[in-house]
């Protein structure tokens, strides 16, 4: 039995501290415009385990989101497809921000939440992703690149901990797994088109991912990326290409 209870007038948790409550709102930007647009590229179908996580990611409150799927494309022309497509859109080519979240990857709930938290943090970065790993034993975290060397490089750099320097690590690429552009970076007309190429030795010389390649240019103009080693995802092996299947690295 509930007993009679006489209810006082109380302020409330957040108003208890206002400075504080205040301080995390703006933090995280989210009284003002954060538009973005998610890219779901798959080349056939995406497996159960990676679309539930996609369909429990949290967005920011009473932001639009639009959602796209790109199927049946190899990669590097599924995403510079879609890109080019958005910005022959009269509404979506001026929205703030860009997702891409690849059909291996397991995303968390608070990821584009907690992205644009950190793009919010860091004003300097075109890009930030989440950590992730390369698929099997002995893979190496998608941060590319020293950027401490002066010359451009892709060797992949150690993740840091949450607490040393934020867990940020600048690099001169990152993966697209889990990742946050600033959508009006795909404006200028310096950076070469197709954004995103697949390299494989027909269509020119050498190998290369389409990730690498966008960033071997857009760093030329002065587009910095870095890898949020706080906010974590997992990378999905469903056909045990890269070991024991249904495992995540």
């Amino acid at each position: 039995m509930l007993k009679p209870q006489i209810v006082s007038i109380a302020d409330g948790v957040h108003n208890a501290n206002l400075e504080v409550s205040r301080a995390r709102i703006l933090q995280g930007g989210s009284w003002k415009k954060q538009r973005t647009i998610i890219l779901y590229p798959s080349a056939d179908t995406i497996p159960m385990k990676v679309v539930l996580p996609f369909m429990s990611m949290a967005t920011p409150p009473n932001q639009a989101v639009h959602r796209m799927a790109l199927l049946g494309m190899e990669i590097g022309d599924a995403y510079s497809s879609a890109i080019e497509a958005i910005l022959a859109n009269g509404e979506l080519a001026g929205w703030e921000y860009l997702m891409t979240i690849e059909a291996d990857n397991l995303i968390r709930p608070d990821t584009l939440v907690r992205l644009i938290e950190s793009m919010e943090k860091y004003p300097q970065y075109a890009c930030i992703g989440a950590l992730y790993w390369t698929k099997g034993f002995g893979g190496v975290p998608q941060i590319w690149g020293d950027k401490s060397d002066p010359v451009m490089n892709f060797r992949p750099q150690p993740p840091r901990l949450p607490h040393e320097n934020d867990g940020m690590v600048e690099c001169w690429g990152t993966g697209m797994g889990a990742n946050l552009w600033r959508l009006p970076m795909f404006k200028d007309q310096r950076l070469r088109r197709p954004w995103f190429k697949t390299i494989n030795g027909v269509n020119g010389p050498g190998i290369g991912t389409q990730d690498l390649y966008f960033w071997g240019d857009a760093q030329k103009f002065g587009y910095r990326c870095a890898v949020d080693c706080k906010i974590t995802c997992g990378h999905y092996d469903l056909e045990g290409k890269f070991g024991p299947p249904d495992t995540v690295w």
